[in-house]
C-alpha cells in the first residue's frame, strides 16, 4: 500500500520532509502543512509501534506507553529505514539529524534522513486508524463481537465460542486467556492487544476463514482506542465493580470508558444500523446502561422483564443445573461450571447466542459442551479428599462471588490464599482483605505480582481490611497443628502460602487459590519468573498424599 493512501485515513498537522532544515533562528526542525509540499509516496510494507521491530519500508507510530515513550526512540526507527515515521510531539532536531547509519554531517543546519515524518493530534488513533486500513478492515467481514465488564469477560467468551461452533460458525477469540481460531493458540500478554496486533490478528483470522470472532475489550483498550476500527456487530456487558483505578482515577471514570463500547464503537460505523447490545441487568450498571442505549438490546437476568431469563437454578460442587427463558422458547441445561457468578455468565451468552437468533437446542448444547476454563475455578483433581480451586479472582467484586459460590456449595471450612498486584489500584487492597476475613474460616495474605513495590507493603495494605473482621491473627507457627478459630496469617512467599493452606485444611475443606488464575509467571521487580498456581498446588498434593 503506498503511503499516500494511508495517509487518506489520519489527519496530519504538519510534515517534515526528507532532508529538513533546521531554523537558524529558534533552533526547530522546519515542517510544512501537507498541502504545500509534494510528499514521497513509497510503498509501505508494514506498520509498527515498537522501534525495534521496525523493518525497512514499514511506518513507525510512535504513541506512549506505561512504561517507555514512543517518541524517545524515533532515532532509533530511522536508523532501521523506515519510510515514514508519525509522532504526536513536535520534532527535535536530534531526533532525526543524522541518526546512526545516515551519512550527514552532525555540524550543519542540514538534517538529514530518508524518512518523512508526520505530526498529527493522537497517535494512538493514528495508530488504529493506518493499522485497520494497512489490514483491509478485516472486521467489516466478520461477525465481530465484543465483551466488557470488570468480571466474567473469559468465560463469557467461551461460552459464546462453545455455542458458536456449535451452531457450525468457524469461530476465532481474542482474550485474556489467549487467543485462538482454526485449531492453533497463541499467547496473549494482554486482554485486548495493541491495535496493530489486533487488526493482524483479525486478517490472519480473516484468512483462514473465520465468520464469527468473539473479542474481549478492557476498558484500556476503550480508553487507548486499541479497538478504534473494530466494527461491533455487538457488544455484551457483564458487570461492573472497583478495578483499575490506578488507571482511570475514579469509579466515575472507569464506568465512562465501559459505557464508551456501547455509546461510541457500537453505535458507529459500517455496521451501526445492524448492532446489537446484550446487557447484564442484574447488575445496577447494566440497568443504568439500558436506559442510556439507543440501539436495540437484549437484557439479561433473574428478573421477569429480561429477554433472556433464569427460570430456575441450582448450583453444587459438581456444577449448575437450570432452566433458561428466551424469546424462541425455554431449555433446561447441565453445567459442569461452578458458583452462582457463572450463571450471570453463563446467561450473557445465551443472549448473545439469542440475539444471533440461534435456537435454544444450539444454546443448550454450546452451554453444555463446555467443561472447564483454565484459571476459572479450575478444580484441581487430588486423592486427599480436598477441594482445591484455582481462580483468577483479582477484584473485590470476583473475589467475593467465588468465596460466595464455593460457600453455598460447601459445608466445610474455606480456606483462601490470595495477594494483590502490585503498581495497581490501592484502594482494593484493605476491600479484599476484608471480604476473604469475613468469608473464609482461614485466608492466607501472600503476594499475587508485585512487580515493582515492595510486598511486604502491599500485605500491609491488605491486613488494614483483615483487621476489621473479628478473627484470629496467626502466625507460622501457631497453624503447625492446624487452627480452630476464624483468622488470617502471613506469608509472603506464594509458593510457601500455597503449601500452608492446602497443608492446615482437612479432607473434606476447599482450598482456594486466587489471584493469578491462568497466568505461569510472576512478576516480581522487572524480573519475570515462572510460577503455575495449579503446578504448586499439584505437587503439594502429590506429597500430602504419600
Amino acid at each position: 500500500m503506498k503511503l499516500s493512501q494511508l495517509l487518506k485515513f489520519i489527519e496530519p498537522i504538519r510534515v517534515y520532509l526528507p532532508e529538513a532544515q533546521v531554523n537558524e533562528k529558534d533552533g526547530r526542525v522546519v515542517h510544512h502543512s501537507v498541502s504545500d509540499v509534494e510528499l514521497p509516496d513509497p510503498e509501505i510494507g508494514s506498520i509498527h509501534y515498537r522501534a525495534q521491530d521496525v523493518k525497512a519500508g514499514g511506518v513507525f507510530v510512535a504513541i506512549a506507553g506505561h512504561i517507555a515513550d514512543g517518541h524517545d526512540f524515533i532515532d532509533e526507527a530511522l536508523n532501521r529505514r523506515a519510510a515514514a515515521v508519525v509522532a504526536q510531539q513536535e520534532i527535535r532536531p536530534q531526533e532525526i539529524q543524522n541518526p546512526p547509519g545516515s551519512h550527514g554531517d552532525r555540524g550543519g543546519g542540514q538534517v538529514n534522513t530518508h524518512a518523512v515524518i508526520i505530526q498529527v493530534s493522537n497517535t494512538r488513533q493514528a495508530l488504529a486508524n493506518l493499522s485497520a486500513a494497512f489490514y483491509g478492515n478485516p472486521s467489516e467481514r466478520q461477525v465481530l463481537i465484543g465483551i466488557t465488564g470488570t468480571n466474567g469477560k473469559t468465560t463469557t467468551a467461551y461460552l459464546i465460542e462453545r455455542i458458536l461452533q456449535q451452531a457450525g460458525y468457524a469461530v476465532g477469540v481474542i482474550g485474556t486467556i489467549n487467543y485462538r481460531y482454526a485449531g492453533k493458540t497463541f499467547d496473549n500478554p494482554i486482554t485486548t492487544p495493541e491495535s496493530t496486533d489486533l487488526q493482524r490478528i483479525l486478517s490472519e483470522m480473516l484468512s483462514a476463514g473465520i465468520t464469527h470472532v468473539v473479542m474481549e475489550a478492557s476498558s484500556h483498550a476503550i480508553d487507548l482506542y486499541r479497538i478504534q476500527c473494530c466494527w461491533l456487530d455487538m457488544a455484551v456487558f457483564t458487570n461492573l465493580s472497583q478495578d483499575h483505578l490506578d488507571f482511570h482515577g475514579d469509579m466515575q471514570s472507569y464506568w465512562a470508558s465501559k459505557k464508551r463500547l456501547f455509546t461510541h464503537y457500537l453505535a458507529s460505523g459500517p455496521k451501526k444500523d445492524r448492532a446489537l447490545a446484550v446487557i447484564n441487568c442484574d447488575n445496577p450498571y447494566g440497568q443504568e446502561l439500558k436506559q442510556l442505549l439507543a440501539v436495540p438490546l437484549i437484557t439479561t437476568g433473574r428478573g421477569n422483564g429480561c429477554a433472556v431469563r433464569l427460570a430456575a437454578t441450582r448450583c453444587e460442587l459438581s456444577g449448575i443445573t437450570g432452566t433458561i427463558s428466551t424469546p424462541d422458547g425455554t431449555f433446561d441445561f447441565i453445567s459442569p461450571l461452578v458458583g452462582e457468578h457463572n450463571v450471570e455468565n453463563i446467561l450473557s451468552a445465551a443472549g448473545a447466542a439469542a440475539a444471533l437468533q440461534l435456537s435454544p437446542e444450539i444454546i443448550k448444547s454450546g452451554v453444555e459442551a463446555l467443561s472447564h476454563i483454565r484459571g476459572r475455578l479450575e478444580r484441581i483433581d487430588n486423592d486427599t479428599g480436598r477441594f482445591v480451586y484455582i481462580d483468577y479472582a483479582h477484584t473485590p467484586d470476583a473475589l467475593r462471588n467465588v468465596i460466595c459460590a464455593l460457600r453455598a456449595i460447601t459445608t466445610n471450612r474455606i480456606v483462601c490464599v490470595f495477594g494483590c498486584g502490585g503498581d495497581r489500584d490501592k484502594e482494593k487492597r484493605p476491600m479484599m482483605g476484608e471480604i476473604a476475613a469475613k468469608h473464609c474460616d482461614l485466608s492466607i495474605v501472600t503476594s499475587d505480582n508485585p512487580r515493582t513495590e515492595d510486598p511486604q507493603r502491599i500485605i500491609e495494605h491488605i491486613l488494614e481490611g483483615s483487621r476489621r473482621v473479628n478473627g484470629c491473627a496467626y502466625s507460622r507457627a501457631d497453624l503447625k497443628s492446624g487452627f480452630g478459630d476464624k483468622g488470617f496469617v502471613v506469608e509472603p512467599d506464594r509458593r510457601h502460602a500455597i503449601e500452608l493452606g492446602i497443608h492446615v485444611s482437612r479432607p473434606g475443606d476447599t482450598v482456594l487459590i486466587a489471584g493469578k488464575g491462568h497466568e505461569t509467571y510472576q512478576i516480581l521487580g522487572k524480573t519475570t519468573i515462572p510460577f503455575d498456581d495449579r503446578e504448586e498446588a499439584r505437587k503439594v498434593l502429590v506429597r500430602l498424599k504419600v
